[in-house]
């Protein structure tokens, strides 16, 4: 006898599929769907749907939008699998729905902790899917496993302790057989890691200590005792190259934040991008943006795989915009270091040695008196994923152009459990949204989305907001790139020129990544603003 939940999946013509480790290694054969948070393993966020192009762009108009039982920020990238839409209600209610009309298949509930400490809202930035299962990270420090058809918990593991300041706030990455997750709170004096589970039963692969200990190569680049309260938070979901079997991520800043005298040395794996090993979890190479970091400049950025043609050959590149305010591009497979750019005011280095580090600015650190320091604590770029087109060569950033902090350095004591700082910044740029935004000076900075030579850095074009933008950014290749900001606008821009070719409001901030998919023909782009998903389609 057929449940009344697969009677409902049977009338609306849906079935869910198996997503093997194929089909997540080639989403370019079913660009109708989206099976990874960044829409594959490589995280260029760009798809190869055709319908929707700048001739007929303006023709876009809200199609259904599910409205979230939440006052969190809506930070997910949705899922989509063969005409079901799967994402999360913060902080961690996982909700499936039709894709093609905003109907509610299953919500499963998630309770997190009373314990739970985070220092940045509770979200969840989304899910990830293998087989006919969903996982989610939870800000409470779980791993969950959900039946993408019933919507039933499979198994459930607790990899961190949220009394100690521990959360997961990211999307899992699938490798394989395994499910990569990382743990957030740098600012609770977490050691921070990154580990992997077995897909069918949540039993631990392997672990890489983001800040190694005592035994482990890096850990002496921290004085004394400083790396048992080091940060390394992993905020992002990280990415997959097949053809080295390596999984890339980004590490957050070391702790304290504003205050590094304790922990005198580079602080490695804090603000670096680390290659391991996707079956053993073993470090094959690292790169360090910012030694040394007090200026809370965090690579919780995404790690965007390409190929793209440098100086007349075909490199197999990462590309990265980084916090610090610097565009760079390095080797992949063996990280080396090719590029190194800014893409706004950059105030605190002035240049790289041959191996790419970067020269500090003398007395560009935080005082107790206060140090103005550009970019600001927000940084040139955060969390919010960026876009590289292999159609137009070019790397597109949402940016916090030409904004400022003036970094206090305070003292701190480390206590379990409580924010571990060392400091504070007064920012050019407030969090708030609202008037706040239309009376600040030009020059204290504002909002942007930018278009850079993935292989250069330089700037191709650029549009400016008043307020600033935690949208992230999808390209197509009919040359669209859609991306929101704080003022509550939705853009279609023409990828190759800048030029605006579509805008509507939705009455909340966009923080979350914008997503394309198609069902029976017809192609959807969906977008979060404030707490409700809105999914736009074609006139007809």
């Amino acid at each position: 006898m057929k449940s009344k939940l697969s009677l409902l999946f049977l009338s609306a013509g849906i079935c869910a599929s198996q997503v093997t480790w194929e089909r997540l290694q080639n989403p370019q054969k079913e660009p109708q769907n989206w099976l990874t948070h960044s829409g594959s393993t490589l995280s260029q966020r760009h798809s190869e749907l055709k319908a929707i192009h700048p001739g007929n762009v303006k023709e876009l108009e809200l199609k259904w939008v599910f409205q979230a039982a939440s006052f969190e920020k809506f930070e997910a990238t949705p899922l989509v699998v063969d005409g079901i839409l799967y994402t999360v209600q913060a902080p961690n209610d996982i909700v499936a729905l039709d894709a093609t009309t905003g109907r509610i298949f299953w919500t499963y509930n998630y309770q997190p902790s009373k314990q739970t400490r985070v220092c940045c809202g509770r979200v969840n930035r989304g899910l990830a899917i293998l087989g006919e299962t969903l996982f989610m990270g939870t800000i409470d420090g779980h791993l969950i496993a959900v039946g993408a058809k019933t919507g039933k918990p499979i198994w459930n593991i607790a990899v961190a302790s949220p009394e100690t300041g521990y959360s997961l706030t990211h999307a899992p990455l699938i490798v394989k057989d395994k499910v990569i997750v990382g743990v957030a709170g740098g600012e609770y004096g977490i050691r921070g890691y990154i580990a992997a589970y077995d897909a069918n039963t949540g039993k631990p692969a392997w672990r890489f200590n983001t800040i190694p200990g005592p035994g482990e190569p890096g850990n002496e680049t921290w004085a004394g005792d400083s790396w048992k309260t080091g940060g390394g938070s992993i905020w992002v979901t990280g990415s997959y190259d097949a053809e080295t079997n390596l999984t890339l991520w980004g590490v957050g800043n070391p702790g304290p934040d504003w205050n590094g005298d304790e922990r005198a040395g580079d602080n490695l794996y804090s603000d670096c991008v680390i290659a391991l090993d996707a079956d053993t979890g073993k470090l094959k190479w690292h790169y360090q943006f910012t030694p040394h970091d007090e200026l809370d400049y965090d690579a919780v950025q995404v790690p965007v795989l390409g190929d793209i043609q440098i100086q007349g050959r075909t490199r197999k590149v990462l590309m990265w915009a980084n916090r610090n305010g610097l565009y760079y591009v390095i080797d992949r497979k063996t990280g080396e270091f090719l590029t190194g750019k800014p893409f706004t005011k950059v105030t605190w280095m002035n240049g790289f040695d041959a191996k790419g580090r970067p020269h500090k600015v003398p007395g560009a650190t935080p005082t107790r008196e206060g140090t103005v320091i550009y970019p600001g604590v927000q940084g040139g770029t955060n969390w919010y994923s960026p876009s590289f087109s292999p159609k137009t060569g070019l790397f597109y950033i949402p940016a916090w152009d030409n904004t400022f902090s003036n970094f206090v350095k305070t003292q701190n004591t480390y206590t379990q459990g409580q924010r571990f700082v060392g400091g504070y910044p007064l920012s050019s740029f407030g969090l708030s949204r609202g008037t706040q935004a239309n009376t600040r000076k030009p020059e204290e900075g504002h909002g942007a989305v930018m278009a850079v030579d993935a292989a250069t850095g330089e700037k191709k074009w650029q549009v400016d907001f008043i307020d600033v933008t935690d949208s992230g950014i999808l390209t197509t290749t009919t040359d669209l790139l859609f991306v929101g900001n704080r003022e509550e606008h939705f853009y279609a821009i023409h990828a190759r020129t800048g030029e605006v070719l579509w805008r509507t409001s939705l009455g909340g901030a966009i923080a979350n990544g914008p997503m394309t998919y198609a069902v029976n023909g017809q192609q959807y782009v969906a977008v979060a603003a404030g707490n409700g998903l809105f999914v736009f389609g074609l006139r007809h």
